[in-house]
């Protein structure tokens, strides 16, 4: 059943959490492009055009029904950035690259987010709506940072990982890839991501936004 607070709920997560999603994977493609495979450029995915980046299912089924039935975490995917690690120019390094640009879009924006959240307060504005926005977008991009870290491939933890390792050792890692998901989503029903990824790392990261958000919390 579709409740008030549902509608509420959806009100304030759907933009912070499209915005989320479609900078992480237009980072993604950018970032290839520059260190040389235009794939995802030619395709049109280096865009902030969500629509080129959502998936009906996993990003917008997965997490809203997941919203509606309150459960205690939240999960979802976007279409996978299409990139040629042949075509870069160090496949090796590059790929680790590409794979961080996705999360280092996150903590960007959980950043500019959280300064506006504070700047109303600063302002004297008092508005209840955009601060739930902001805080959303904070919680979100740091949830996506910290969930894609994770180093099991295909999220973008397991192919820094995959691209640290030695060649033949990476070869038989990456063959998880397929299972990837599923495994994860094993791991976030049984809480076992919650108790010991997301927690720990959420708080770091939201530590260092606290912290560069000190000369704001200052003024206030």
């Amino acid at each position: 059943m579709i409740s008030a607070f549902s509608i509420e709920a959806i009100a304030i997560n759907a933009i912070p959490l499209i915005l989320a999603i479609t900078i992480h994977e237009a980072a993604h493609g950018y970032i290839a492009k520059r260190l040389g495979d235009n794939t995802a450029y030619l395709l049109g995915r280096v865009t902030l055009n969500p629509f080129k980046h959502i998936d009906l299912v996993g990003t917008l089924v997965i997490p809203l029904a997941l919203i509606l039935l309150n459960f205690g975490f939240l999960i979802g995917y976007a279409k996978p950035v299409p990139v040629r690690f042949d075509r870069l120019k160090n496949p090796k390094i590059d790929m680790i690259w590409v794979a961080l640009a996705g999360p280092g879009s996150n903590f960007i924006q959980a950043i500019a987010w959280a300064i506006l959240w504070f700047m109303p307060q600063l302002l004297g504005i008092d508005e209840p709506y955009l601060g739930a926005v902001a805080k959303a977008g904070v919680m979100w991009n740091i949830s996506l940072l910290v969930l894609n870290l994770l180093p099991i491939p295909p999220m973008d933890g397991g192919r820094v990982l995959t691209g640290l390792l030695p060649y033949r050792q990476a070869v038989t890692f990456s063959r998880i890839e397929p299972w990837g998901f599923f495994i994860v989503l094993g791991l976030a029903l049984t809480g076992l991501i919650s108790i010991w990824w997301m927690q720990p790392l959420s708080s770091f990261f939201l530590s260092i936004i606290r912290f560069l958000m000190w000369p704001l919390q200052h003024l206030l």
